[in-house]
């Protein structure tokens, strides 16, 4: 028995999540993300480690950046197999390439006008990584799959999806390989969701598998109770429009812009918040939203009974959708306390630069962050306690009252984590820790090794493994 197994992206840090499996002469990349760390930028431009056209087939965890957003750049360099996933992340994945690719155009002419201006010249090339032509090639190469519907792959080489609770459609991947009579089952976690979340399903467990990559971005911390995120929320929109400020909300389009939208709606139900202006700033969260309505079938009970009961959560009566940039700087002349939900999560792109040119250096304003911040990125530099920030090209003062909501999180925590893995029934083989920074992976990794005496290992980047 001899599978090859590669980390290529997302291990010790937590984006550019690309593992390639190979076995029976059958070459198989689960996910392909692009790295938003600044430190990690230039792997994005690298040529790929494994020949794109040889790879016969991608199966895609989910439809956030991290996971799917270099398939672009796969298929430009030659892959022209298919992209396996649930029906909802190929629509979602869909919407978030295109908008991937429109910020790369923008971002690559704007540098291009401020380096003719500043006579200088940045660490990469002022060409976008891709184009809005490259990432609709992708979209005839999307193939559906629904849960615990088994794929073929190649010669003895079956995928299964399974919920992963994380967002709308993720997936858990089963991989088995047969070979001269014996028989590996490896999970590739994706990212894991947490138990009785809003919205999605609790993710799936298995009883047994040989081995295991799994996720451990909140490897090393504990989760704030659900009853924290709703009671911290609560303050912060009381609080800012009490001291007639704005409340800036860098969110990531798929799942958390809509577990605001729900919270928010929770809390005027409740009436314990005023009635205020909501702006989703963010194109591509709007088209996301009519995704979630597209798919009830993956509601969980709650969120099914919610809609039963109230209609949608994301229908709010003072909310705006902002569509287009006219609409979107439109905001600015807003008079009155309002709350700015707009991408990219970790404000490495996207509208919500804008609003923290605006915004960031009042006291009277709030930026409220509802998700992980990757070391490297300016989201990060922000929670950190940074007093000074450049963003568009220009440095500005931090003013604004900065507050974290670590309870938002989609990704199990290290407790919950390690419950999952408890659910099998036999000790796997090998457990690979991946998509966390070094101190979370390593951190969750001994935490697992103390509690069970598997045997556990922190792969690093280009790690290449025969599993027997």
């Amino acid at each position: 028995m001899q599978v090859k197994l590669q980390f290529l992206g997302a291990v010790q840090n937590v984006t550019g999540s690309r593992h390639f499996l190979e076995a029976n002469g059958t070459q198989v990349l689960i996910d392909c993300g692009l790295y938003q760390e600044r430190h990690f930028a230039e792997r994005n431009w690298d040529p790929f480690p494994i020949e794109p056209k040889k790879i016969n087939a991608v199966l895609l965890t989910h439809a956030h950046l991290d996971h799917c957003g270099l398939l672009p750049k796969l298929v430009k360099e030659g892959f022209c197999g298919k992209i396996y996933c649930t029906p909802a992340t190929a629509e979602i994945a869909k919407i978030i390439l295109l908008d991937a690719a429109k910020i790369q155009e923008e971002d690559a002419e704007h540098k291009r006008k401020r380096h003719e201006k500043q006579g200088s010249k940045g660490p990469y090339p002022e060409v976008p990584l891709y184009t809005i032509e490259d990432a609709e090639a992708c979209f005839p190469l999307f193939s559906h799959i629904e849960y615990r519907e088994a794929q073929s792959l190649g010669d003895g080489v079956e995928a299964t999806f399974y919920d992963a609770g994380h967002v709308l459609g993720s997936s858990i991947i089963r991989v088995k390989v047969r070979q001269n009579g014996q028989e590996r089952i490896i999970l590739f976690s994706g990212d894991i969701g947490r138990p009785n979340r809003t919205i999605v399903h609790d993710p799936t467990v298995f009883d047994y598998a040989d081995y295991v990559l799994i996720e451990s971005t909140y490897g090393d911390r504990v989760h704030e109770e659900v009853a924290d995120v709703e009671k911290t929320m609560c303050e912060v929109i009381n609080e800012t429009i009490k001291a007639g400020g704005n409340i800036i909300v860098p969110s990531f389009a798929l799942e958390r812009s809509q577990e605001v939208l729900y919270y928010i709606n929770e809390l005027r139900l409740k009436k314990k918040i005023p009635e205020f202006k909501i702006f989703l700033d963010s194109p591509m969260a709007s088209k996301i939203t009519k995704v979630f309505e597209n798919h009830p079938e993956l509601f969980d009970k709650k969120m099914t009974e919610y809609v039963r009961r109230h209609k949608s959560p994301f229908e709010l009566p003072n909310l705006q959708m902002a569509g287009t940039p006219d609409e979107s700087m439109a905001i600015n002349s807003i008079k009155g306390s309002i709350m700015i939900i707009a991408g990219s999560g970790m404000c490495t792109g996207g509208r919500v630069k804008h609003h923290l040119v605006n915004n960031i250096s009042r006291a009277n304003n709030t930026i409220m962050f509802v998700g992980y911040q990757a070391v490297g990125t300016l989201g990060r530099s922000i929670v950190d306690g940074i007093k000074e920030v450049r963003i568009l090209g220009e440095k500005r003062r931090i003013e604004a009252k900065i507050v974290r909501i670590h309870g938002f999180s989609a990704h199990a925590d290290r407790n919950e984590l390690l419950d999952w893995l408890k659910e099998m029934e036999a000790a796997p083989r090998g457990i690979f820790v991946v998509h966390g920074e070094t101190e979370s992976a390593r951190s969750f990794g001994n935490f697992v090794r103390k509690q069970t005496g598997w045997n556990i290992s922190v792969p690093e980047y280009q790690d290449e493994i025969v599993l027997d």
